[in-house]
């Protein structure tokens, strides 16, 4: 294991500076669907990321402790938050895509009476690619891993999003006896075998919602999965449509009012955002995201998870059904709807999820004071 930190090379940065200047920017089309981008705020994002004091968020992220370690050979990279208590329980923190560990670090330091791993997923920023095929089951023992073997956690409660909620799912699934709980915001859905078979009303007609949506809402995903490199290098080249690519899902999938895209703002504020397209541009890591999406072809079903879970929806996943949370979190020990955040839901509101997570963790015995 050795110390990391962040340092983009001055000619990058100056590189990047240029590309940002001679940026052609297209008007909205007409007619357009009044969902995702518009022309009016990516132009002002590209004028704000040709602004942007690098230097002083690159401090910003070193003030976290970060390391690199090797597990089966591929270098994983990972901010490690140590409590002051030397019994406070571990926490691992798992994110999607497409954000990186530093969209986590927010809510991370929220809890000092824990113990936070907030890892890069292989692939992701600083973390190399998985050389094989990155199956969830894969992602799943390339973190417990980490949290056992590498940090000495016997024990740690999971949190996953987006890509890495089944991940989470299968590290409570699959290594019981190492897992104190689950947090989900993004509840299981099963399979579509699983999918099939579900008799409750409420359940298919959320189902059914998916299904319905699942066309223009996953066409990114189809794309990334089926023609990624041909993405990825148009991606790669462009800061301009990088930013684009990687705007339009935090503002499709974040608790943002349909029309109007700067109010993701109100939830993740524009330093963050820019930095998450700082650390997909400078590591030229947008090409290994995409693994996730044609790999997946290889996952296999979950079973289902018996250590203590709190489920809380998040507003894209309002309609949720609980009887499904039910019958896969064998162990639920709180199920809610979050009257705000959304798919992005640690970054949106970490305060909220701060809380939900100590009284979690107060619930079963690990933490003694909810206001620590």
């Amino acid at each position: 294991m050795r110390s990391f930190r962040v340092s983009v090379p001055d000619d990058v940065v100056v590189d990047l500076r240029e590309r940002l200047s001679r940026s052609r920017l297209l008007p909205d089309s007409p007619r357009r669907p009044e969902t995702g981008m518009n022309a009016a705020y990516l132009h002002d994002l590209v004028d704000s990321w040709s602004a942007f004091d690098w230097r002083a968020r690159e401090e910003w992220l070193n003030r976290h402790p970060q390391f690199i370690v090797d597990i089966e050979g591929t270098d994983v990279h990972f901010a490690h938050l140590r409590s002051e208590r030397p019994d406070a329980p571990a926490l691992l923190v798992m994110h999607g895509w497409p954000h990186t560990f530093a969209l986590q670090l927010d809510f991370a330091r929220l809890l000092p009476d824990f113990h936070v791993v907030v890892p890069s997923m292989p692939g992701f920023a600083f973390s190399a690619p998985y050389d094989g095929t990155m199956t969830e089951n894969v992602m799943a023992r390339l973190m417990h891993t980490l949290m056992t073997d590498a940090l000495g956690y016997e024990r740690y409660f999971t949190y996953g999003e987006d890509i890495s909620a089944n991940v989470s799912d299968l590290i409570a699934a699959t290594y019981p006896g190492h897992v104190h709980g689950i947090l989900a915001t993004h509840a299981h859905f099963g399979t579509d075998e699983e999918r099939a078979g579900v008799e409750d009303p409420a359940a298919r007609a959320f189902f059914d919602r998916l299904s319905a949506s699942g066309g223009p809402d996953g066409a990114y995903g189809h794309v990334q999965g089926t023609r990624p490199d041909t993405l990825a290098a148009a991606l790669n080249d462009s800061p301009a449509g990088l930013l684009a690519w990687l705007v339009e899902k935090l503002v499709e999938w974040s608790d943002t009012p349909t029309g109007r895209p700067e109010m993701l703002e109100r939830k993740i504020s524009r330093d963050r955002i820019l930095t998450e397209a700082m650390i997909y541009w400078s590591t030229q890591s947008i090409a290994t995201s995409f693994r996730r999406y044609f790999d997946s072809e290889d996952d296999e079903r979950i079973p289902p998870v018996e250590v203590p879970a709190a489920v809380a929806i998040q507003r894209h996943e309002h309609d949720y059904p609980e009887s499904v949370a039910r019958s896969f979190y064998r162990d639920l020990r709180s199920f809610d709807r979050m009257p705000e955040g959304g798919h992005f839901a640690v970054a949106e509101v970490p305060q909220a999820m701060a809380t939900r997570m100590r009284e979690f963790a107060f619930g079963l015995g690990l933490v003694s004071d909810l206001n620590a």
